[in-house]
Order: C-alpha cells, then sequence, then structure tokens
C-alpha cells in the first residue's frame, strides 16, 4: 500500500490516491483530474474508488468526471444527498481497495454529512486515517458553513456541538500511531488556525491540537464559534455544486469566450460598462493605465478565493491579464471554484483609459484627520491592532455591498495588511464612487505604520 498526498497550495487543499495491489481510491480529488490520472498510469494502476469526505465548500471536486471516465464508484454519506450515481458509505462500513480495507466513520462537525476513513492493514489494524475537514492538524473544522447550504442544514452552535463529540466519540480512542491525513493546511478558510505541517499521527495530535484536550463541551462550543474567518461568496454555492457533481474541467473551460488582446478605445468600448472587469495585472501595471470598472486583483497563489469573495455566485465579469499564459493560468485557477460559466469574456489587456493617481503618505500620521482612512483588513485582524485610530473597517469581502457607508467628504485613503487586497479594495470604490472623490492606496506603504 502506497498513499500519495496532493496538494493545491493556493486553496491549501490536500487531496489523496491510495494504491493497493494495481487498484486506487482518490479521496477528496481536485477539480482538474489529470495528475490522478498521471499517478495511476506510472503506478499502472485502475482508479476504482473516489470518496467524498463531504460536499466541499472552498473547491470544486472532479469525483464526478473521475467516475464518469473511469468507471470508479464514488463513495460518500447517504446524509449528503448527493445527485450523481454513487454508493453510501457509512458508519462501520467498509470496502476493499486492492489488499486494503477502508471503514468509514460519520463525524459531523464541520458538516452533518461529514465522514472520516479509517484506513486498516492486512491485520486489521489502524494504521491511517483520511480525516477530511473533521480532523486538521492543529485544528478542528469549523462549524458555520452549513446553516443555509446542502441537503442538510444546521445551526452553527448544533454542529459545534457535534464536532465536541465526533472528535472525543470516534477519533480520540484510535492509536497513537495511526497517521493522520487531512483535507486541509494552513492558510484553508476550512479552519482557523492549521499547521504548516502536511500530516500528523493521533497521538502528536492529542497532545498539541487545542480541540482535542479535555474541556467541557460549552467550553469547546465557545472556542471554536470564537474568531472563525470570513465566509467567501462563493462557499454555498461550492457545497450545491459538489452536491450535484460539476461538468468535465477541460470541457467547460474550453468554452469560454476568448477575445483578441484590447489594445485601444475603440476595442474597450466594446465591453458592457455595467459587468466588471476582473483585471489581474500587476498593481503597477494597472495603475498606469486601466478600464473604467475595473477590480484589480492581482494574479496570484490566493487568487480564485479572494475572486469568489468579491464577485457573487452567477455574476457575470470579464477577465483581464497581462498576457495568453497568465490568462489561461487565471482561468484554471477560476475552475478550481467553479465560475469558469462566470467569465463573460477573457482578454489580454494592453489599453487602459484611466490613470491611478499615486499617493504621498509622508504626512499621513500628522494629516490623519484630513483623510478618511478605509481599513480591508478581516475583522479578526483589526482586533489585534489598528493602525490609525479613526479608521472605518471594511474588511474587503464586504466593501462592494457596504461602500455606500464610506463618506465622500474627504479624500479616502485605503489600507490592509500589505498591499494586495488595499489594491483592489481602491479599484472598487473607484469604480463605485466615478469620481466623486480622490480615493488613494496605502499599497506597500502600509509597512511604515505598524
Amino acid at each position: 500500500m502506497e498513499i500519495k498526498q496532493f496538494e493545491d497550495k493556493g486553496l491549501a487543499h490536500y487531496s489523496y490516491a491510495l494504491v493497493s495491489n494495481g487498484e486506487i481510491a482518490l479521496i477528496d480529488p481536485a477539480r482538474n483530474p489529470q495528475p490522478y490520472y498521471d499517478f495511476a498510469k506510472q503506478h499502472q494502476a485502475k482508479i476504482t474508488t473516489v470518496i467524498e469526505t463531504h460536499p466541499h465548500a472552498d473547491f470544486v471536486s472532479g469525483h464526478a468526471e473521475i467516475a464518469r471516465t473511469t468507471g470508479a464508484t464514488i463513495y460518500v454519506s447517504k446524509l449528503l444527498g448527493a445527485e450523481y450515481p454513487h454508493q453510501t458509505f457509512d458508519e462501520d462500513d467498509t470496502i476493499m481497495v486492492g489488499n486494503t480495507k477502508l471503514q468509514a466513520l460519520n463525524t459531523p462537525g464541520h458538516s452533518p454529512d461529514s465522514i472520516c476513513i479509517i484506513v486498516q492493514d492486512e491485520q486489521g489494524k489502524p494504521v491511517g486515517l483520511f480525516s477530511g475537514d473533521t480532523l486538521f492538524i492543529g485544528d478542528c473544522g469549523r462549524p458555520d458553513l452549513r446553516e443555509s447550504a446542502g441537503a442538510i442544514t444546521a445551526a452553527r452552535e448544533e454542529l459545534a456541538k457535534a464536532m465536541y463529540h465526533s472528535l472525543r466519540n470516534k477519533l480520540i480512542g484510535l492509536p497513537n500511531d495511526v497517521k493522520v491525513y487531512p483535507a486541509h493546511g494552513a492558510g484553508s478558510l476550512c479552519g482557523r488556525g492549521l499547521s504548516s505541517q502536511n500530516s500528523s499521527t493521533m497521538g502528536a495530535e492529542k497532545i498539541s491540537n487545542w480541540s482535542l484536550q479535555e474541556m467541557s463541551e460549552t467550553e469547546f462550543v465557545k472556542a471554536l464559534l470564537e474568531g472563525q474567518p470570513f465566509v467567501p461568496k462563493y462557499f454555498g454555492f461550492d457545497v450545491m455544486l459538489n452536491k450535484k457533481g460539476a461538468d468535465n474541467y477541460l470541457e467547460s473551460i474550453s468554452g469560454i469566450q476568448k477575445h483578441s488582446p484590447i489594445t485601444d478605445e475603440s476595442m474597450a468600448n466594446m465591453l458592457d460598462p455595467n459587468i466588471p472587469v476582473i483585471d489581474a495585472r500587476p498593481d503597477k501595471e494597472f495603475k498606469k493605465s486601466y478600464l473604467k470598472n475595473s477590480y484589480n486583483l492581482m494574479k496570484g497563489g490566493k487568487f480564485e478565493t479572494w475572486l469568489g469573495s468579491i464577485i457573487g455566485p452567477g455574476e457575470s465579469f470579464y477577465l483581464a491579464a497581462s498576457n495568453d499564459d497568465d490568462l489561461n493560468s487565471l482561468i484554471a485557477q477560476i475552475a478550481k471554484i467553479g465560475y469558469e460559466k462566470q467569465i463573460k469574456m477573457a482578454f489580454v489587456l494592453n489599453y487602459g483609459n484611466t490613470e491611478w493617481e499615486l499617493f504621498d503618505d509622508t504626512h499621513l500620521k500628522e494629516q490623519e484627520n484630513s483623510f478618511t482612512i478605509v481599513d480591508v483588513r478581516n475583522v479578526n485582524e483589526v482586533k489585534e491592532g489598528k493602525l490609525f485610530e479613526n479608521a472605518l473597517n471594511i474588511p474587503l469581502p464586504e466593501l462592494r455591498e457596504r461602500v455606500h457607508e464610506i463618506p465622500l467628504n474627504k479624500p479616502i485613503v485605503v489600507h490592509c495588511a500589505a498591499g494586495y487586497r488595499s489594491a483592489a479594495a481602491t479599484s472598487i470604490i473607484k469604480a463605485s464612487l466615478n469620481g466623486d472623490v480622490k480615493v488613494y492606496d496605502l499599497g506597500e506603504a502600509v509597512n511604515h505604520y505598524k
């Protein structure tokens, strides 16, 4: 038996392939199936099994496509309400993959339909745990993502209580040497304090993971609900898409309309002014010239998360990039959250009809009251310390809906923690206010005020 971990750094997502005696089981696969096909070919093995630990909120799974292509059987909890062909896989159910036995445990908490999978050796001894979003390294799954999505919904307080019992009644009794293979690592929004380690053991987690320590249910629920990160707009959409099963990856992205590079005003004028342009060029390039109604959401490791936090499910947008390679890479990232069909048109942008006015922050501290300062960091970040005493906090994911709260009697200065979010936020405010007041991006100069 061999277990291979696949990592998507942008979404901090781990998926797995277990190969045994010529057969492969995939656990929580990513949208693009090709890496798993390559692995199967390399091992001269057949993908026979795909297991979903729950309908994921933060990414679109490739389970349905892989099953259609390979003939593999998908296994999920009966509670998931899956709309694709599948076999149910619930408490104490077992399946064989080659010579390896996999056993299901129902572990509600992150979602009502979550399962974990115990890997047994040939003597029936537990040796591994695919813990999904139930148990992470250093943390457990957040309980607040299924209040309005999925076949079964539940209040966060109820799921937090369920998590308390799942961890203690189902997982904490596993032998210390059982290896833990979670679905996410540090940076994921499916938990709060995940470790950068990509695996662990139950023994190590019993010592170091706060969620496995001795405490009352009330203490646990309070601790779990406090300080959870924001919920991107796309999370509920992805739960439902994964419940249904997504379209084939390559077919879906090949249907995106691409236009020749936009190089002049006449070409720019063909764009619908009511549809936002997601301009993924570097901020320095964007600030030299950009199109009206553009949001400067730069290409990077978290691009898809921020896109799905700003743009809602079903909302059309244009996609602009510096070159064809970037454009194709961005489309692949967008498909990971299931937004590819919302791209109205994709194009390389070599033109802009507006120039950004740069900001000199030399005397900002002394003149702080001369500006409306907007802090677009998340609430938890602001609680750790404000950089400007009178700053108005509107987190970036809420900005489009709350931009009307910003006073217009002074020039506006926008800041975040390092410059990425402030570039996006400043462009959103500019597009919304349409020149009513000057708007400046503090950018990386925010580091001077920490």
